[in-house]
């Protein structure tokens, strides 16, 4: 693996479906400084005062055989909800100037989710996607792990 290129300005985003961190190198490419620049968190409710009912049934027209519907996972679209807040920022930030270059990094899932939210702005000005889970860890841990 490659040493990551961290330009002065650029945006590191470290995120998972809970929660971002959204760092600024205000260094330069030799002697990167990671600062938190904003922190985002959604909060996590239980599933059942997400949602309470009992799953679904279908009823075919002939017969009498029912089948249950499987019941919607609610941390996952909560999950999905706050990516897609997290790509809004993101482009808001590309579009207006704040920065040009993002370096994601977050778990190959959140990955996933993120990639379909992505506008056109925001995908010119990723420069790497890392499939690390680095989201806990202290800023300074965060770098040491982006630079090893």
């Amino acid at each position: 693996m490659t040493k990551i290129q961290i330009g002065t300005g650029d945006w590191i985003v470290v995120c998972d479906g809970r929660k971002a961190l959204i760092l600024e190198n205000i260094g330069d490419r030799m002697f990167p400084n990671l600062q938190t620049k904003e922190v985002h968190e959604h909060p996590d409710s239980s599933t059942s005062a997400q949602g309470s009912d009992a799953p679904g049934r279908v009823h075919p027209s002939v017969g009498t055989a029912r089948s249950s519907v499987e019941q919607t996972d609610w941390h996952d679209e909560a999950e999905r909800a706050f990516l897609k807040t997290l790509v809004d920022r993101l482009d808001k930030a590309v579009t207006t100037g704040e920065t040009t270059a993002l370096i994601l990094v977050a778990p190959p899932r959140a990955l996933g989710m993120i990639r379909s939210a992505y506008s056109a702005a925001v995908q010119k000005a990723i420069r790497e996607e890392l499939p690390k889970d680095l989201v806990k860890m202290p800023v300074y841990e965060i770098e040491k792990q982006l630079l090893a």
